[in-house]
């Protein structure tokens, strides 16, 4: 079998090479993508443009992290978890607070599930509310979710709110680019089958 040649820089297959439309932004938190592995072979997950986009940025993948390992000694003082929960933080106490990093869960919601079982530490952390005024348009996947987002789109939506003097909505476009070639790949009619609007 021959191999599809990958872009050295994007690491996706030369024909749908996004390095066009990546854009890398700083931030002031650092961002840590804990990924499922199984996860981590899906060719259309969102981390791995996520961890291109943010300068500094890690993603790593696996069933179980130690989070002294992760993210250093103090992270029950200074890591915030972006994620839906019953007792979330506000924008303004999550800003009084001066985290230093900022998790996201990487997966369908099942798999993010396995992960928090896996991981009982990650239910430790605070999380916060997001707030997003766009639905998802990650169109070429469902979630069970009405307020469902990709990985990438929460993570704007979180940087957005903490970092109102930036916009990063500005990764967003490799993200698109990489939906869009998707649907041509797949052809209109194949799309609306599996899709409909």
């Amino acid at each position: 079998m021959i191999k599809r040649a990958v872009c050295a820089n994007c690491e996706r297959p030369l024909k749908t090479c996004l390095c066009d439309v990546i854009v890398t932004m700083s931030c002031p938190y650092r961002v840590v993508i804990l990924q499922d592995v199984k996860e981590a072979k899906h060719a259309l997950s969102s981390a791995p443009i996520l961890e291109k986009s943010i300068a500094g940025a890690i993603r790593i993948v696996g069933d179980h992290f130690d989070p002294d390992a992760l993210v250093g000694p103090t992270w029950r003082e200074d890591t915030l978890l972006v994620f839906p929960s019953d007792d979330v933080l506000t924008t303004e106490l999550v800003l009084s607070k001066k985290f230093k990093n900022l998790i996201l869960l990487d997966g369908t919601w099942r798999k993010v599930a396995r992960l928090i079982h896996l991981n009982p530490w990650l239910s430790e952390l605070p999380c916060m509310a997001i707030q997003s005024e766009m639905a998802s348009q990650y169109k070429i996947r469902k979630s069970p979710r009405e307020d469902g987002l990709s990985t990438i789109e929460a993570a704007v939506a979180a940087l957005n709110s903490l970092s109102p003097e930036q916009d990063y909505s500005a990764i967003l476009p490799a993200f698109y680019k990489m939906i869009d070639l998707q649907i041509e790949a797949m052809g209109p009619a194949t799309y609306q089958k599996n899709y409909p609007s």
